[in-house]
């Protein structure tokens, strides 16, 4: 593996090094998967038609992940950004991180849940790396002046996914318009990633309400 692609740097700024786990990996799977499509958006390889990802190009890039979605996205140019955000995003984190850990970015150690279903936990090998992502996205957020697209990109795509550990909800409040122009230089798979984030959240509070019998009709 060449440099840190911006899916990589994006599961590792999810990363909890504390604990050595992933603190949702639903909601990981679908940042990495965003960080993807941006990625590609960065280095011109997909721009937006119509809201909908077209693929300018083929393979290439170094990162199988990048080349294998830009392939997807070459061969079905009908869906729209939230349909690619959410498509294939568990297999595309379980391919990151078998790189990554073939690389030795990171080790991977399963446990089972309930003693039956295997969930994996990445130990981060440089805990620095992950450590320095946490510092230029609360850099970025500091500052009003222009900080790289990659940078700009991982910032936004964090606050659209809302993982609390790395982004507050106070502290996505207070910055909300420094976020809102770094978006604008990310492409149009942040906002798609922050809709797909409020369908998550709206079916889990559905969830939670109809198994505490929230969901009962009246009589």
């Amino acid at each position: 593996m060449t440099e840190l692609s911006l899916p990589a740097r994006a599961y590792l700024l999810a990363c909890d090094t504390r604990r050595d786990r992933l603190p949702d990996r639903e909601r990981v799977a679908l940042l990495v998967r965003a960080a993807a499509l941006t990625d590609l958006v960065l280095r011109g390889l997909i721009t937006d038609a119509d809201g909908r990802p077209a693929a300018n190009g083929t393979g290439g890039t170094g990162h199988l992940v990048l080349d294998d979605l830009l392939a997807e996205v070459a061969a079905d140019p009908h869906r729209k950004w939230r349909a690619w955000v959410r498509r294939g995003a568990r297999g595309t984190l379980q391919s990151l991180e078998a790189q990554l850990a073939a690389a030795g970015v990171v080790s991977l150690r399963t446990s089972r849940v309930l003693g039956v279903f295997p969930r994996r936990h990445p130990v981060v090998r440089d805990s620095a790396t992950a450590a320095g992502l946490h510092e230029e996205v609360a850099s970025a957020l500091r500052s009003e002046g222009a900080v790289s697209p990659e940078v700009a990109a991982l910032t936004a795509l964090a606050a659209a996914v809302e993982l609390k550990a790395v982004l507050p909800r106070a502290e996505r409040r207070r910055a909300k318009a420094r976020i809102a122009r770094l978006e604008e230089q990310a492409g149009a798979a942040v906002p798609a990633l922050r809709k797909v984030i409020r369908e998550v959240n709206a079916a889990r509070t559905a969830s939670i309400a109809a198994a505490s019998g929230g969901g009962g009709g009246g009589g």
